[in-house]
C-alpha cells in the first residue's frame, strides 16, 4: 500500500450510558472498539456490516465530528486529535462528507448555489461572488445537473438530484477525501447506479480518496477498491476487493456476501439457509471473547474464552477470527 493519507489507529468511541430510569450504574456503549486502517490516495475503502455496527460512528469519528475515546486518527502525518477548532477548520477543505439523507443535509432556506457555495466561501473567505458563482457552476457540470439549478431550493429536486447537489457541495473544495455515509441506499435502484457511476467518475477525474458506507455489498463491489467488515464496534477482516469476495476468510464476511440477491432462484433459495441466526447482540452488554461467537456455526469454547488477535494470513489481508477460512 502507498503512503497513506489516513491512518487510523486503534479509534474507539465509547457512550457513557445510564444502567437505568433509578439506577446509578454507568455503562459504556462500545460503538467503535479498536479499529484500525488505511486510506491512501485515489483509494476506495469500502466499510460493510449490519445496521448498528458502528459503521456511522466511525466515519464520523474520523471526520472529528464527535470525540474519539482513545487511538488516534493522522491525517498527512498529523494527528487531527491534537488539533484545536480553529485548525481544524483549516483541515475541512481536505475531509468531506456526503450524507444518507440530502435533503436534511441542506438548508431549505439557501438556494442550491449558496448552499454549493458555502464551504468555498467558508475556506476562501476573500474570494469575489463572481469566482464563486463560475465555481459552483462548473461543480453543477462535473455532477450532471443543469445550470439553472443555480437559483432554485433543495425541496424542487428530486432525491436522485438533491444527492448530487449535496456531492457538488462536498468537492467544490477539491478535498483529498471524501466520506461517503449511507449516499445511495436511500434512493432508487436505478438512481443509486447513477449516484455510484457518478462518484466512480469524480474519484478517477479528480484523484480524491473515498470510504464508503454501506450495507449493500453489491455496490461496495463495484465501486470500492479494498473492503473492511465490522461487526459491534471490531473489524472482523479487511483485504482487497476482490480476494475478499472470491475467499471471505470470515464466517461473518461469509454470511454477509451469501446475503446479497442473485437473479438465480435455485442459488436463492440455496443461500436462504446460510442466513444468519439470531439478531445483532447489544454493544452495551457484547459477548464475551469473539463478539460474533453468538452467531457464529464455528464457535467453540475458545471464542467465549479470547478475543481473537488481528492476523494477517497473506499480504494485503487481515481478519479477526480464531478459526478462519484458508
Amino acid at each position: 500500500m502507498a503512503t497513506p493519507l489516513l491512518d487510523v489507529r486503534d479509534l474507539k468511541v465509547h457512550f457513557p450510558v445510564r444502567g437505568g430510569l433509578f439506577s446509578r450504574t454507568r455503562l459504556s456503549l462500545k460503538a467503535v472498539d479498536g479499529v484500525s486502517f488505511q486510506v491512501a490516495a485515489g483509494e476506495s475503502l469500502g466499510i460493510v456490516g449490519e445496521s448498528g455496527c458502528g459503521k456511522s460512528t466511525l466515519g464520523r469519528a474520523v471526520l472529528q465530528l464527535i470525540p474519539a475515546t482513545a487511538g488516534k486518527v493522522v491525517w498527512l502525518g498529523q494527528d487531527l486529535g491534537a488539533l484545536d477548532a480553529a485548525q481544524m477548520r483549516e483541515r475541512r477543505s481536505d475531509l468531506q462528507v456526503v450524507f444518507q439523507d440530502p435533503i436534511s443535509s441542506l438548508n431549505p432556506r439557501m438556494t442550491v448555489g449558496d448552499s454549493i457555495a458555502e464551504p468555498l466561501a467558508t475556506a476562501h473567505p476573500g474570494m469575489d461572488r463572481t469566482s464563486l458563482r463560475k465555481r459552483v457552476l462548473e461543480a453543477l457540470g462535473q455532477v450532471g445537473l443543469p445550470l439553472d439549478s443555480y437559483a432554485r431550493y433543495p425541496h424542487e429536486f428530486s432525491g436522485g438530484q438533491a444527492q448530487r447537489i449535496a456531492i457538488a457541495r462536498a468537492i467544490i473544495v477539491q478535498p483529498k477525501l471524501v466520506v461517503c455515509d449511507e449516499p445511495v441506499s436511500a434512493l432508487d435502484v436505478s438512481i443509486q447506479a447513477q449516484i455510484v457511476g457518478l462518484l466512480k467518475r469524480l474519484q478517477r477525474e479528480t484523484g480524491m480518496a473515498l470510504i464508503f458506507i454501506s450495507h449493500d455489498l453489491s455496490v461496495v463491489r463495484y465501486l470500492c477498491h479494498r473492503v473492511m467488515v465490522l461487526y459491534l464496534g471490531r473489524k472482523m477482516e479487511e483485504a482487497d476487493r476482490d480476494s475478499l469476495f472470491a475467499r471471505p476468510a470470515h464466517p461473518y464476511t461469509q454470511a454477509l456476501i451469501a446475503a446479497v440477491p442473485v437473479a438465480d432462484p435455485v442459488l436463492a433459495k440455496a443461500r436462504a439457509a446460510e442466513v444468519l441466526p439470531g439478531d445483532l447482540p447489544s454493544p452495551l452488554h457484547p459477548p464475551s471473547g469473539c463478539v460474533f461467537r453468538t452467531r457464529c456455526p464455528k464457535a467453540q469454547d475458545l471464542c467465549a474464552a479470547e478475543i481473537p488477535a488481528w492476523r494477517e494470513p497473506s499480504p494485503g489481508r487481515g481478519v479477526a477470527c480464531h478459526f478462519p477460512d484458508a
